[in-house]
Parts: structure tokens; C-alpha cells; sequence
């Protein structure tokens, strides 16, 4: 039977030719291998990224907005699930490479036992993070 969950999340970046190599990039080895293209309310072309369950949608912005403010009404950061500490290691190499911020390197947290995390930023300053805990992976 299929689990209820977030199907997808579609995500506003400045620059697709930017955003989308990164976004594919990042999620290709946590099971996101589908890339498909619809066309948006307006007429704009959105990118989805599908990966196990869920997918992330990008779009390009149409307007001009400020710089992006986490703790403005809106998106805080968006967590993907990873198979493994290692997965979670191997990902935040990958993201030292790129040209963003890594608010804090892989470690330990409290919020559940096991809960290892790296939390860094997109090209447009999206908190994301790459997380792992045991026993939540379906196999």
C-alpha cells in the first residue's frame, strides 16, 4: 500500500539554467533519476525532479523579489531523506564543491535519536538539508 506524504513541492529560483543542474545534480543519488516538464498556470515551464514518492518542482521566477528571507512567511528549509550517514557524508562532498553555503557540516542532532543531518543552501538561498535517521528508510 502506498504511504500518504507529500506527493510534490514546487520551488520559485531565479535562474532554471542554474538551478535545475544543481537541483539534479543533488538528488540524483537520493532516488530522484525522473526530470519532466508541464506548463504552469502562467504559461511558464516547470520542472520536475521525481524522485521515491515526491518530487521538487522548479520554476523560474517572473518578477523581482527581494533576497530570500527563511524566516518570512513562507518555506523555512526542506529536508530529503537519505539512505545513510554514509549518503549523507557523500552528499555534503558534493555540495563543498558547489558554489553555495554550508550553514553546518554533517553531525549529530537531538531532535531524534540517530537524526544526522547537513544543512546548507541553494544557488538562491533555500535552506535545505540532506537527513538521515535510522529505522525511517523503508527498505
Amino acid at each position: 500500500m502506498r504511504s500518504s506524504g507529500v506527493h510534490h513541492v514546487d520551488l520559485v529560483v531565479s535562474s532554471i539554467e542554474r538551478s535545475l543542474p544543481f537541483y539534479t545534480q543533488l538528488l540524483g543519488p537520493l532516488g530522484f533519476h525522473t526530470v519532466s516538464q508541464v506548463e504552469g498556470e502562467r504559461g511558464e515551464t516547470i520542472w520536475y525532479i521525481g524522485g521515491p514518492g515526491s518530487a521538487v518542482g522548479l520554476r523560474e521566477a517572473l518578477s523581482k523579489s527581494e533576497p530570500y528571507d527563511r524566516y518570512r512567511v513562507g518555506l523555512h528549509h526542506l529536508g530529503f531523506e537519505a539512505d545513510s550517514r554514509a549518503q549523507v557524508d557523500e552528499r555534503a562532498e558534493w555540495i563543498r564543491t558547489q558554489r553555495v553555503e554550508v550553514e553546518s557540516e554533517p553531525q549529530e542532532y537531538t531532535y531524534i535519536p540517530g537524526y544526522y543531518a547537513v544543512f546548507f543552501y541553494d544557488p538562491d538561498g533555500l535552506k535545505l538539508e540532506i537527513v538521515h535517521v535510522p529505522g525511517l528508510v523503508a527498505a
